[in-house]
């Protein structure tokens, strides 16, 4: 088994001798054992906390370099008007305390996030349109993340004892 020790941060694919392909469930974990998109047994004996995110590379005990891919999966991408509008529909989504990826592409700019009921509805009646379908799901990091993932993080707990709903 390949034994994955430390974490490089973006990486060119050319710097790597293999690939692995995860949803986002399972690149959160700092201890995994999987198989690479090449076949070979892979474990990861890394720091907890930080996310994989897509292109990161991480170094094995050998020497050897891996690259960490995103996997498809279920998404929901809402898709609404720049400007004000957009930042409406981050920031109400945002406030469920539930993890989002923003991004742009060729349609324009989107939040995206896993399926879900409750926030699909309130993105309808934020004035988006939903596209349910498969794609890589690269969450923003969190305010006290450094980019690549290498910051301190400050504790970001809730104590309610009643219901989470908060009027603008």
């Amino acid at each position: 088994m390949l034994k994955l020790t430390e974490r490089l941060g973006p990486i060119a694919a050319d710097r790597a001798t293999d690939t692995l392909t995860l949803p986002y469930e399972r690149r959160v974990l700092g201890r995994l054992r999987a198989k690479s998109d090449a076949g070979r047994d892979l474990g990861f004996f890394l720091d907890r906390g930080p996310v994989l995110r897509d292109g990161e590379g991480l170094r094995a005990e050998s020497g050897e370099v891996v690259r960490i891919r995103a996997a498809a999966e279920p998404v929901v991408t809402a898709r609404i008007a720049a400007g004000l509008p957009l930042a409406r529909l981050a920031y109400h989504l945002g406030n469920r305390h539930v993890q989002l990826a923003l991004g742009e592409d060729e349609k324009g700019g989107f939040v995206r996030f896993p399926p879900d009921h409750v926030l699909e509805a309130l993105a309808e009646r934020l004035g988006a349109r939903l596209e349910r379908h498969q794609a890589p799901f690269d969450p923003e990091p969190g305010a006290y993340q450094q980019p690549g993932g290498h910051g301190h993080s400050h504790g970001h707990a809730h104590g309610h004892s009643h219901g989470h709903a908060h009027e603008h």
